[in-house]
């Protein structure tokens, strides 16, 4: 049983300890080692992650060859490309491990059985997507609104922790930012 997992759910839903461990049952634990991929870009997206310990990102490979994150996913988020997901076809993009993590992870027939036993799970679902895309929409704001010095100053304000756990060159691909132009904003915040 993935106590994380029963844990997440419990913050949008009530569940029995018998209901929580039968979903736990249906997920798969995969170990993986930091820059593991677990899907690459334009394979086929078949599976959704939950993060249980460690950290995950998302990108995709931009015209000029360089990889440009989109997201991250760290303990108690979930992680899939969920267009290719939900419509399974090829992803746009990449995931790959950012930490040694530990995910729990479920295919598509298998989430979609999941919903329809313990219909319960849609509420959680349905909640979970709409703080996704509140935080999607303000993204896009600030970085149309903001300079990118602003835009890192609110991002260690918001995820002090995280900044500490994600190399800079990744915290600088979801910045939108060089890895250079990320180090001399840091040097003024620091002087």
């Amino acid at each position: 049983m993935s106590q994380e997992l029963t844990d997440h759910l419990q913050t949008n839903i009530q569940l029995s300890e018998e209901d929580a461990l039968r979903i736990s049952a249906r997920f798969k634990v995969l170990k993986v080692k930091k820059k593991f991929i677990l899907l690459d870009e334009g394979a086929s997206c078949h599976h959704i992650y939950f993060v249980s310990k460690g950290c995950l990102r998302l990108y995709f490979l931009k015209e000029n060859g360089t990889e440009q994150t989109t997201s991250f996913a760290l303990e108690r988020w979930w992680l899939t490309d969920f267009t290719a997901f939900q419509n399974q076809n090829n992803s746009a993009y990449s995931i790959q491990a950012v930490e040694n993590s530990e995910v729990l992870s479920i295919d598509y027939q298998g989430f979609e059985n999941l919903l329809a036993e313990f219909p319960i799970l849609e509420r959680h679902f349905r909640i979970i997507h709409q703080r996704a895309n509140a935080a999607a929409q303000t993204r896009i704001r600030v970085l149309y609104e903001y300079s990118r010095e602003h835009l890192y100053h609110q991002f260690v304000l918001k995820y002090p922790g995280f900044v500490q756990r994600v190399p800079q060159y990744l915290l600088a691909s979801f910045l939108g930012i060089s890895p250079e132009y990320l180090s001399e904003i840091r040097k003024k915040t620091f002087s």
